[in-house]
């Protein structure tokens, strides 16, 4: 299932299965095919709800899924998610979890902010959103995690790396670094303190 993540930079990431494509936070995207069939929104933050580039791969059918604050502020076919929540789609299950900040402020958990497995018949995939290392994340049962490591607003590279040590996954892959934190020694630094997994940096 690796094989079907693409990186686009910072937290974009596009997901390709049976030529269906979804994408998670596109912002600053250098491509406008392939178009997409589903569209994740984790928050309203500028550097992951840009409307400018949900426009370039949008199609008419595009479903777009986020929390309240974002999809009130989007027309068309739109999907809204809390945390725990679940949207079954034909070919994929979306369930939201929640994405927070402990010891800072930047994403309060009161705002209902998300981050998403997303559910194949042959495997899953959770990407974050911007959170710390939660309680929520304890245990969880995925194939593929994708979390962030820059630090400042999120989860920096230890944390991040406990973070996966917690959950029961098979392959870790950082974002959220490189564009407004964090670096690429940042993920070095993350891949030697994941103890359970196997860590693969994509490149953009």
């Amino acid at each position: 299932m690796l094989e079907n993540i693409k990186w686009l930079g910072h937290s974009s990431v596009l997901i390709e299965k049976e030529g269906r494509y979804i994408y998670i936070d596109p912002w600053k995207i250098k491509i406008s095919e392939p178009k997409a069939d589903v569209v994740l929104i984790t928050h309203p933050h500028y550097d992951h709800y840009s409307p400018e580039d949900i426009d370039k791969i949008r199609k008419e059918e595009t479903i777009i899924i986020g929390p309240p604050d974002v999809i009130e502020k989007i027309k068309g076919n739109t999907k809204k998610i809390k945390p725990q929540e679940e949207i079954e789609l034909p070919f994929v299950k979306i369930k939201g979890v929640p994405a927070y900040n402990i010891n800072k402020n930047f994403h309060p958990k009161s705002n209902n902010w998300v981050g998403y497995i997303i559910q194949f018949s042959d495997g899953s995939i959770y990407v974050t959103g911007d959170t710390d290392f939660i309680p929520e994340m304890k245990c969880l049962n995925v194939d593929i995690v994708l979390l962030p490591i820059g630090g400042t607003y999120t989860m920096d590279a230890e944390e991040a790396g406990e973070a996966v040590n917690n959950m029961n996954v098979k392959v870790a892959i950082p974002i959220h670094y490189g564009e407004i934190v964090g670096n690429k020694k940042d993920a070095e630094r993350f891949a030697s303190f994941v103890k359970n997994a196997e860590v693969k940096v994509l490149t953009t």
